[in-house]
């Protein structure tokens, strides 16, 4: 297995990097398999998920990234927990999020999202 680290690193930073300028760039990354959890809501299939992606509720975002974590998986797959916060639209407070990632080799060299789940984290008050 190529250097799961590696991989996952460059994965998170394209796919943020995309989801920032062209959430719509985002398809390729998924299958019709691919599953997208996002707060409490679940979609399958890259039309569903791209749909749901560009339905958020806020045109610009910003993410930054605080940590992430990767670990080899059955089927020589990678998963990847992705903490930090994000900016949307003219908010000056970042809210902090949680993000995890289950990716899969395609068979041809690449990785897709087989499972995404996004959480927004909120402070207990």
């Amino acid at each position: 297995m190529a250097d799961f680290n590696a991989i996952a690193q460059q994965f998170v930073q394209f796919y943020y990097q995309t989801f920032d300028g062209n959430r719509a760039g985002l398809a390729g990354l998924y299958r019709d398999q691919s599953m997208l959890t996002f707060e409490t809501s679940s979609v399958q299939g890259v039309s569903a998920i791209t749909e749901k992606l560009s339905a958020l509720p806020f045109q610009k975002v910003q993410h930054q990234i605080a940590t992430f974590d990767a670990q080899p998986s059955s089927g020589d797959g990678i998963v990847v927990l992705v903490t930090g916060a994000l900016l949307v639209d003219e908010e000056q407070k970042p809210m902090n999020y949680t993000q995890c990632f289950k990716l899969q080799p395609d068979g041809a060299g690449s990785y897709f999202v087989l499972n995404d789940v996004f959480r927004l984290i909120y402070s207990a008050q």
